[in-house]
């Protein structure tokens, strides 16, 4: 066998004195490890902050509907480029306040959502139509007309079935009351007059305004 296959390399001369002397045996420090590098940011969060300053500094007019939507969509999926799901979105529902008024359903299905943002984006509809009705409750109706038809199609516009909603007045002509008296299919539903004068009864109201839709799909 050759020598130099199994000579022993040199012994540590700190160890070596540490072993004759009776000492405890040095250990040398572990190489300190190199720290990570940072995680790079994702180039979608200087969008957003841009997008936030222009609407702050400058007001909705100066962004378009999808960007609106984007600011929404912005807490509802923070860790995601919404742009394209922005138009996506309005591309599939023709407008913002259609988004904000889909179902839940088609929010569920065609995006495969989380209740926790469907919730997002349909509150800002529920906010809008809730303030849209506290314009015209208990006010004048020929004073506020435009208001009243507005809150009507809001509220109408994009129900996916035909409803018959009620408007009642006082005897000033004042919305004392606003309520969906029947809801029906996609083409048709039921009146019964017996119960709209049974309710007009009830509230004490002097006219009534008759409401009714026809859903696009």
């Amino acid at each position: 066998m050759d020598e130099a296959a199994v000579k022993s390399p040199p012994p540590d001369d700190d160890l070596l004195a540490a072993l004759l002397a009776g000492k405890p045996t040095p250990v040398k420090p572990a190489a300190a490890e190199k720290p990570e590098p940072a995680e790079e940011t994702p180039h979608y969060h200087g969008h957003r902050d841009r997008l936030r300053q222009r609407f702050i500094a400058s007001g909705p007019d100066a962004l378009q509907d999808y960007e609106l939507l984007e600011l929404l969509l912005f807490q509802a999926i923070p860790r995601r480029d919404v742009k394209p799901l922005a138009k996506e979105l309005m591309s599939a529902f023709g407008s913002l306040w259609a988004v904000t008024q889909a179902s839940a359903e088609a929010l569920r299905n065609r995006f495969n959502f989380s209740d926790a943002t469907i919730a997002h984006i349909r509150v800002v509809g529920a906010i809008g139509l809730r303030m849209a009705r506290q314009q015209v409750m208990g006010q004048p109706i020929l004073s506020s007309w435009q208001k009243l038809l507005d809150y009507c199609a809001g509220a109408m516009a994009h129900e996916p079935v035909e409803q018959f909603r009620l408007l009642f007045l006082d005897r000033k002509n004042t919305l004392i009351a606003d309520e969906v008296q029947q809801r029906g299919t996609v083409d048709h539903t039921p009146v019964y007059p017996r119960e709209v004068v049974r309710r007009a009864l009830e509230l004490g109201a002097s006219a009534v305004i008759l409401v009714h839709n026809h859903p696009t799909h």
